[in-house]
């Protein structure tokens, strides 16, 4: 099928002309509500699973600098790089192809099948992971990093526009929170990884085998994500003709899907034109400052405490696994309530409360290491529920967009995070972490604010329509009289 014909490919005009699927696919089954749950099992039994793991394996290759670090990595390439500049570059360099990348990356996708652009994103970027291990100049990581950011890149926004292919607005914000949980995982795993190799004599030094060990298993996944991951709902091989219709109905619950591989020009051109996704950008940028800076430099923050190396490895893995619960918790919160701005209001102040009492309570062991776990748990829930928040911009083609472009602001984040604890300051480290996310608190109320005066304005005007129903978004997107917000 060429272009033109998926352009003009509406439901309103010809929704036949995506082979196997016809109106009656857009009939609802009598028992719809047991066959719903059972595709629900079924979705998540195969689809969470391989982007989980292939998330913890992006995570743990973005960030396992913090724990190369503690092995000897700056000694051995680095020339020792007493003040920690050199490493802060090799860490930076992943968010500048991430960031320029992401935006464009991520409407491509859907131009293609999602399980062979998301498994060859895969393999590509286990690729430039594993190549750090053959590193020998501050040139050649450097190299590599950027090659890690190009690949994630195409990974990270696609994923979370994947989702909305199969889950609806109440469903949506649990499965990202279960995906972007292992980020949470990925720190702890990676914790005790680092601190298990920390005692490994091998041939090779220590930090070139946690790369391998660790950038190995993203080729293989990659490679079973090729074969695995099911396509779009009306299309995919891995339903029935029964669960087709279903999932094509579930998609158009509150909003309506495209067919096939639609770009909406419009919708591209109204993402970049909406305000609201640049204040999403600013909390993006405050959270990604947040959780840069702690993925890279949480070791290094431990070590400042007096312990040993391969102990401020081990006592990583606490903080992370409390992130991981709070953010479950808060994500399985916001789905069942509907509502985003006020936890996330709530969450990133408590990270903002863990690096205050970082900042000033330099010498008591106990109480800074008690922040960290606010740290972790307020950073990684807030941005669960970031992510969540992106079902507000209503269609496919605008998330395409919207998505990487307040994603792509945040990164931005993560480039002043990796430079914001050198080694020559610690442990009186500096408060810009904390203020950004208190800032991210504020404009997370203000867009609360604004989706509930939205929704109130369009309830007044059009009434309140049942969230069930399909509401066409191919022409307004979130405009749409329809549509409704969460706020």
């Amino acid at each position: 099928m060429d272009f033109d014909q998926y352009e003009h490919c509406d439901r309103r005009q010809d929704s036949s002309c995506i082979e196997g699927v016809s109106e009656i696919d857009l009939l609802i089954p009598p028992d719809l509500d047991s066959q719903e749950r059972r595709l629900l099992r079924k979705l998540d039994g195969r689809i969470l699973p391989i982007l989980c793991l292939l998330y913890l394996f992006a995570y743990l290759d973005r960030s396992n600098l913090g724990n190369a670090r503690l092995q000897g990595l700056p000694q051995d390439v680095l020339g020792g790089d007493p003040t920690g500049v050199l490493f802060d570059w090799v860490n930076s360099a992943f968010f500048f192809t991430y960031i320029l990348l992401q935006i464009p990356f991520t409407v491509l996708s859907k131009y293609y099948n999602p399980r062979i652009w998301i498994g060859c994103s895969a393999i590509l970027w286990g690729i430039c992971s594993t190549s750090m291990a053959t590193a020998h100049t501050f040139t050649g990581l450097m190299i590599a990093r950027l090659g890690l950011g190009t690949f994630e890149a195409a990974f990270g926004g696609a994923v979370v526009l994947y989702f909305s292919f199969y889950y609806t607005k109440a469903e949506c914000g649990t499965r990202i929170a279960y995906w972007f949980g292992f980020a949470a995982v990925a720190g702890a795993f990676g914790g005790l990884v680092a601190h298990g190799i920390q005692h490994v004599k091998a041939p090779i030094a220590n930090w070139r085998l946690l790369f391998l060990l660790e950038g190995t298993p993203t080729i293989l996944l990659g490679l079973f994500c090729l074969f695995m991951l099911p396509d779009r709902p009306e299309s995919t091989q891995f339903l029935t003709a029964a669960e087709r219709k279903i999932a094509i109905s579930r998609m158009n619950r509150g909003t309506s899907g495209d067919f096939g591989a639609v770009v909406r020009r419009s919708h591209v051109i109204a993402a970049f034109q909406d305000w609201r996704i640049y204040v999403g950008g600013v909390i993006y940028f405050g959270l990604n400052c947040a959780l840069a800076s702690l993925s890279a430099f949480l070791p290094t923050i431990i070590g400042t405490m007096g312990h040993e190396n391969a102990m401020a490895q081990l006592m990583t893995v606490p903080p992370y696994a409390m992130a991981g619960f709070v953010l479950m918790v808060a994500s399985y919160s916001s789905d069942r309530l509907q509502i985003r701005g006020p936890l996330l209001v709530c969450t990133s102040a408590i990270g903002g409360l863990g690096y205050m009492i970082l900042l000033g309570a330099t010498h008591q062991q106990d109480l800074r290491y008690g922040a960290t776990f606010l740290v972790t748990s307020g950073t990684y829930a807030s941005i669960g529920l970031m992510n969540a928040w992106s079902t507000n911009l209503g269609s496919e083609t605008k998330r395409a967009a919207g998505i990487p472009l307040y994603g792509a602001i945040g990164q931005c984040g993560g480039i002043l995070g990796s430079h914001l604890y050198p080694l020559t300051e610690g442990p009186a480290y500096t408060s810009v972490s904390a203020s950004l996310l208190f800032l991210a608190a504020l404009c997370a109320l203000l867009l609360s604010v604004s989706f509930r005066l939205d929704n109130m304005q369009r309830d007044q005007q059009y009434g309140k329509p049942d969230p069930n129903d399909m509401v066409d978004t191919s022409e307004l997107a979130d405009k749409a009289p329809g549509f409704r917000y969460v706020p």
